[in-house]
Order: structure tokens, then C-alpha cells, then sequence
């Protein structure tokens, strides 16, 4: 069986995509939208010892796989790839094919894949070393990338769309806004921002509400970004941004926590000690806004250990569902008074993203390198394909810190409507 046939059985004949490989074969509709090139033998090995899309993943990082066409379009088509559906005399005329060559070939690892011995190294999922070497991988990339794929906004974190075709920075300022009005933000508040990326939410409350406002983050490049543009902005006397992890911030009596992005990195078995901790951060009567990535039920893996996203862009990364979360907020002392999922929301975002990272291609692979620049093409790609088939979903959950007589201090109605 020739190459290019092998992956068009496993693709499925229907994805209307073309395959080439270097034995000279082809496959697939002619004048197709998209293909697959396998370039040399590395590849079939690195999917012969890695079947799946973490095979795929090192093949295409490393060079030796390529995609001709729309990326996106490539993973739509591709959403239920599986080797399951070849009948066992296919999947003998494979092997037949293919040879144990691939099987016993010695192929080095992509440099952008996370060694799992070097995080053993650092000590137990979530111990504090171990989260910050796998912040520092994900988020330490470089600063200049950064701006180039998520735009002016530095946002790194679902955006909220106000209409169909609102812009990116549109919707990101909509997003932080959304934010602080559901925390109820007012001038002399104080806010601590969790998680908080380049400063983004930090700049908005001081900057529209006049917050004094706190920020920590586990990436030294994001603190030192964000302290400038605070500089910039002459807001220092309001906002701050430390590089520090959250579990080591002294102050306490915050009028408001926002978490935005941070708790897919605590991890299932932490997620008591992180909500019971913010509470104990808040006044009576503060509010937390946990927005955070989710699985669309309870039934599915939380953890990955051999997925692409866990080897390539979060290690250690865990996801819940929205209702283990607010079982988690509401044990350990938070009252529920909102919720929503922002889903579709997330699949524009990343669609922007992918957008921008195609206009800035040729000098995001001089920033970052080739390997990298795939490694960030694929994975933004892939989540718009799963949060448009709802594979994984966004929510945002508003709990309140009540006082001893049982007063939560919110309105019978928000004043102005927040979604």
C-alpha cells in the first residue's frame, strides 16, 4: 500500500483532502483545498511511535510533515482522525507497507516539546517550581511575538464581542470592561488581578475606574512588560504588577479578585486550597470573577499527559467543567450570582489570533523560529475547530464573599445589564 494511500484511509476518503509523500505517491480529490506532504521517513516515524495527533504534532513542528492550504480548514476536516476505522486486513497491509523501520528508528524529540523527566525533576504537578517552569515555557516566549499575534491589547484571554463584527481590540476592551462591572469596580476599590497576564486588566480597572489595582504573574517577561506600560500609561500610583505567584501575596481585604485565565494551570486536587484562598484575600462582601477555559461535561479527562497541547503549549494543564468549579467556589465560601459561557466568543478570538500570526509569519519565524511559529499555527487552530464543536468551552462565574449575618451586599439587579 502506497504512503499517501495509508494516511487517506486514516483521514477518511470524505475529508476531501490530498496527500503527498516522498515515495512519489499521491492520494485524494485532485485541485483539493488542502494536503498533507510527508517529506521524509522521520515523519512516518514519528507517527508509527506516537500514533495520533501528538505524531502528527512532531512531524509537522519538526519540518517533516507539511500543510499546503488553510490550517484550519486542514483540522476541520480532520476532527475525528483515527486509525480505529481501518479494517484489520488495512491495517496489516500498513504495516506490510511501512516495515518496522519506522517502528525501531531513533528520531530526536522537537526542542519546542516539554521533556516529562525535566518536570519530574521540578517535583509534583503544581508544586511552585514545577508551575513556574511551565509558565516560563508557555508564556516566556518572547514579548515581541506576543504583540504580534494578540495585537495592541496584549490580551491573552478570551475576548467578548459586542456585535458580529466588533475588532479584536474592540472585543478585548469589552472583555475587561465586562469584568469590572461584574466585580462592581469603583474608584478607591482595590483590586488583585490573579494570573494577570501583561497587565491588561490592572491598566483597565485603574485606567476606567480609578482602582488601585495589584496584578502577579509566574512569567518574568509579562511582569516586566506590564510594569513599563504601566510606567507609560502614569499609572503607578494605582496600578502594580509583580512577578510573584499568587500563593505568596501578603496583603489581604481586596475589594474585588479577578482570575482570568489561571485556573486551567491549578490543577483538579488544588482547586480547594485556590478558592479558599481568594476568599480569604476578599472583604466581606467581595466578589470574584473566575473566566476560565472548561470541558463541556464532568465525563471527560481533565489531564492529557500525552496530548500536544500538554507536550507543546500548557504543561500540566487541567480542565473542568463549569459545574465542578462552582461546586469548588460555592465549598469553599463563595455564593453563586452569575454565570455564562463564552464559548463562541473564544472560537472568534483565536480566529483573530491565527489571523494576525499570518500576517506577521515571516517575522514571528525570525523572532521565535520555525518550530515555534508551528507549534502556535497548530495549537491556535486546533482550539478554534474545538471550541466551535464544542470540544471545550469558556466560562465566566461571579461568586460573592458573604458577611457574617449572611449579606452578600449585591444588587436585587445589576444596574446596567452585563453580557
Amino acid at each position: 500500500m502506497a504512503l499517501a494511500s495509508i494516511f487517506e484511509k486514516i483521514v477518511g476518503p470524505e475529508a476531501g483532502v490530498a496527500f503527498m509523500a516522498y515515495d512519489g505517491s499521491k492520494a485524494g480529490p485532485d485541485g483539493a483545498e488542502v494536503a498533507i506532504e510527508v517529506k521524509s521517513p522521520i515523519a512516518v516515524a514519528y507517527m508509527a511511535q506516537a500514533p495520533g495527533e501528538l505524531g502528527l504534532a512532531r512531524a509537522y513542528v519538526s519540518g517533516h510533515l507539511d500543510v499546503h492550504g488553510d490550517l484550519y480548514t486542514l483540522l476541520d476536516r480532520m476532527r475525528n482522525i483515527t486509525t480505529n476505522d481501518l479494517t484489520t486486513a488495512e491495517k496489516i497491509a500498513a504495516v506490510r507497507s511501512l516495515g518496522l523501520k519506522p517502528l525501531l528508528m531513533r528520531v530526536p524529540l522537537p526542542p519546542q516539546e516539554v521533556r516529562t523527566s525535566t518536570l519530574a525533576r521540578l517535583g509534583s504537578r503544581h508544586a511552585k517550581q514545577r508551575d513556574a517552569e511551565a509558565i516560563h515555557h508557555h508564556y516566556d516566549v518572547s514579548n515581541r511575538f506576543y504583540e504580534w499575534v494578540l495585537g495592541p491589547s496584549m490580551a491573552y484571554t478570551c475576548a467578548t464581542y459586542p456585535t458580529e463584527d466588533a475588532t479584536l481590540e474592540e472585543a478585548q476592551f469589552a472583555k475587561f470592561d465586562l469584568v469590572a462591572r461584574k466585580l462592581g469596580l469603583k474608584e478607591g476599590m482595590r483590586l488583585l488581578d490573579v494570573g494577570c497576564g501583561w497587565g491588561g486588566m490592572v491598566i483597565h480597572a485603574a485606567r476606567h475606574y480609578g482602582v488601585r489595582a495589584l496584578g502577579v504573574t509566574l512569567s518574568r517577561q509579562q511582569a516586566e512588560y506590564a510594569q513599563k506600560a504601566i510606567a507609560e500609561a502614569g499609572l503607578q500610583d494605582l496600578a502594580e504588577v509583580r512577578h510573584l505567584d499568587y500563593r505568596d501575596v501578603p496583603e489581604t481585604g481586596f475589594d474585588a479578585v479577578s482570575s482570568i485565565g489561571l485556573t486551567e494551570h491549578i490543577g483538579k486536587d488544588n482547586l480547594p486550597a485556590y478558592f479558599g484562598f481568594l476568599h480569604g484575600k476578599l472583604k466581606p462582601g467581595g466578589r470574584l470573577l473566575n473566566h476560565c477555559i472548561t470541558r463541556p461535561t464532568g465525563k471527560e479527562k481533565t489531564f492529557n499527559k500525552g496530548g500536544f497541547i500538554n507536550r507543546y503549549v500548557f504543561p500540566d494543564g487541567e480542565l473542568e467543567s463549569v459545574g465542578h468549579l462552582i461546586r469548588q467556589m460555592e465549598d469553599n465560601g463563595f455564593e453563586i450570582h452569575h454565570e455564562e459561557n463564552l464559548r463562541h466568543h473564544y472560537a472568534k478570538t483565536l480566529s483573530h489570533w491565527c489571523a494576525n500570526l499570518d500576517a506577521n509569519w515571516a517575522d514571528a519565524v525570525r523572532e521565535v523560529g520555525m518550530g515555534t511559529a508551528r507549534v502556535w499555527a497548530l495549537y491556535m487552530a486546533g482550539c478554534v475547530v474545538g471550541f466551535e464543536s464544542n470540544k471545550v468551552q469558556l466560562h465566566q462565574v461571579l461568586g460573592v464573599k458573604l458577611d457574617d449575618q449572611g449579606r452578600s451586599g449585591m444588587p436585587l439587579r445589576p444596574a446596567r445589564d452585563w453580557p
